[in-house]
């Protein structure tokens, strides 16, 4: 199946980018052809488990090193959209995360549950120079527009 949109972006290790992340992801939710659903709702769950997903590599996988990037890949085919954020460092045993309920005594894993609530699949990997944290949505496309 031939990709309507594929981006590869590398971003600093720096939060401040953020905003910028999330404004390509609601870009992205705007220019599907002939996408059947809410629109604004699409674009309000990609900015979200983007800048979520980028904010978590970020503090927690690159522990705020300036030396160290995230790197993003986001491919939309004709009925699915892949997002892998790849951060460089330690790693997390995804399943330890609680995805039914965050817990609000800790300080932590609200974004896992937020990302894991939005996507149909998520997925937490070691890769060559550290992990990647890939969320798949499907979706449907209006065939006879």
């Amino acid at each position: 199946m031939e990709n309507q949109l594929e981006m590869d972006i590398k971003v600093p290790n720096q939060t401040r980018y953020l905003g910028l992340i999330g404004k390509i992801g609601e870009d992205i939710a705007y220019t599907l052809k002939n996408f059947k659903d809410n629109r604004d709702e699409l674009a309000y769950h990609i900015n979200l488990v983007l800048t979520e997903a980028m904010a978590n590599a970020i503090k927690h996988a690159n522990q705020n090193d300036p030396n160290k990037e995230v790197h993003i890949t986001i491919n939309v085919s004709q009925n699915n959209l892949c997002i892998k954020v790849y951060d460089q460092g330690q790693g997390f045993d995804i399943r330890d995360v609680n995805i039914i309920e965050p817990d609000p005594t800790k300080d932590h894993g609200r974004g896992v549950f937020l990302i894991h609530s939005l996507m149909d699949s998520v997925s937490y990997t070691r890769c060559e120079h550290g992990h990647v944290l890939e969320m798949n949505k499907s979706f449907e496309l209006d065939i006879n527009p």
